[in-house]
């Protein structure tokens, strides 16, 4: 497998190819998926007469398996060229949300959501790889936002139109729409990403397994769970504080959130020029301001003009560690950077899962709905500090290396 540090780029390779729209468009797919169920949830669980917490799975489920998915099928396809998988992941995808389109029954259903999680991780952390892969060294992290950014418009756009859509017409025709739109990126990737992006010699999973060796690369993956766990522990209890704390009325949620998801997606793009420019720089300002955000929201959150305003920063800094945050973790995999990459979304998951659970239980403990933005903001600082502490490791290292 060839570094992403050495592999030469063609000229024509140093604009931003056509291929990193194919990727984004499955981006957009995969990320509808997972968050559009929770504005369906009610009708899911009145359709197949399960109970809120039973219907819950349909998220929670998903979420784990997207965590399995970004290391169990990415190590299982490191030998196999990466375009080749990606196609694979599609697939995979459409029919997973096509079984959830035609379930007739709840477990049919989150069997469904399980297939489609399982390419979830797979999909974003070798298409990190590969779109990493198509541009020239100082362009890798934005080339690594573009594709994350169909993900952030699914966010803005995709889930209130799927919602709409599942709404107005039953909740069977977003995931409908959903499968179709896996089969445009489908076709896409099929023509427009080029088999180059991929290496030349299949892939070694014991080499992909050594990257772990590498103190740097547990410690990328430990300021992705404490850095995204501290926006999702606020974000995740966020329609409670915007009703219970800020005063808005319950029908000004969903246009709240897509003012969030405006944030994610300017955040992104955002965070993937500053980081092509400086990977530990712009984690360091990123992480300082999304503390700082969320502990004057947490301060303000009675104030609605306040709230607003915390709320977009909240999502920009929030996703601005994207960009950086992956390419850490692939520099320091080095020669190795497919499961690295894997399990840097799985980490992702991971902080989403741990901000959300400890988020409610401070709210179980009595502490009111600011609390999960004050243990955001406290995950989000042990991130900043883990940071530091892991730039100050490398940079004593290459002194060493250079007296040496």
């Amino acid at each position: 497998m060839t570094s992403l540090h050495t592999r030469d780029v063609a000229p024509a390779q140093r604009r931003m190819p056509a291929g990193l729209l194919a990727l984004a468009v499955g981006g957009f797919g995969i990320g509808l998926t997972e968050f559009v169920i929770a504005g369906l949830l009610p009708e899911v669980a009145s359709d197949f007469a399960v109970s809120e917490a039973t219907a819950g799975w349909l998220i929670s489920g998903y979420a784990l398996s997207v965590a399995v998915g970004a290391i169990a099928l990415t190590a299982a396809v490191t030998r196999l060229p990466r375009k080749n998988v990606l196609l694979g992941l599609m697939v995979l995808f459409v029919v997973g949300n096509l079984l959830s389109a035609i379930a007739s029954s709840y477990e049919v259903m989150l069997a469904g959501r399980v297939v489609a999680a399982l390419c979830h991780g797979a999909f974003f952390g070798i298409g990190s790889v590969v779109a990493a892969s198509m541009v020239a060294p100082a362009k890798r992290a934005g080339a690594i936002a573009l594709m994350f950014g169909g993900l952030t418009i699914a966010n803005v756009l995709g889930v209130p139109m799927g919602t709409f859509l599942g709404q107005q017409l039953g909740w069977r025709s977003t995931f409908w729409a959903i499968t179709v739109i896996g089969v445009v990126a489908l076709a896409a990737i099929a023509v427009l990403v080029p088999a180059t992006a991929d290496d030349d010699e299949p892939g070694d999973l014991r080499r992909e397994v050594r990257a772990f060796r590498s103190g740097q690369v547990w410690l990328s993956l430990l300021m992705t769970v404490l850095g995204f766990g501290g926006m999702f522990g606020a974000f995740t209890y966020i329609a409670y504080t915007l009703t219970e704390v800020s005063g808005f009325a319950s029908g000004a949620v969903p246009w709240l959130l897509v003012l969030f998801g405006a944030g994610l997606f300017v955040g992104n793009l955002l965070g993937g020029r500053a980081a092509n420019a400086s990977v530990p720089r712009t984690l360091v300002v990123v992480l300082t301001a999304l503390t700082v955000v969320m502990v004057v929201f947490a301060l303000t959150a009675e104030s609605r003009v306040a709230t607003v305003v915390s709320l977009l920063l909240m999502g920009a800094f929030g996703f601005a560690t994207v960009p950086g945050l992956q390419m850490r973790i692939m520099t320091y995999a080095g020669e190795a950077p497919t499961l690295a990459s894997g399990a840097n979304i799985a980490a992702f998951n991971v902080g989403n899962a741990t901000g959300a659970w400890l988020g409610g239980l401070t709210i179980s403990a009595g502490l009111g709905y600011t609390s999960p933005i004050w243990v955001g903001a406290a995950l989000a600082l042990g991130a900043l500090v883990v940071l530091v502490v892991a730039e100050q490791a490398a940079r004593s290292r290459r002194v060493g290396e250079q007296a040496g």
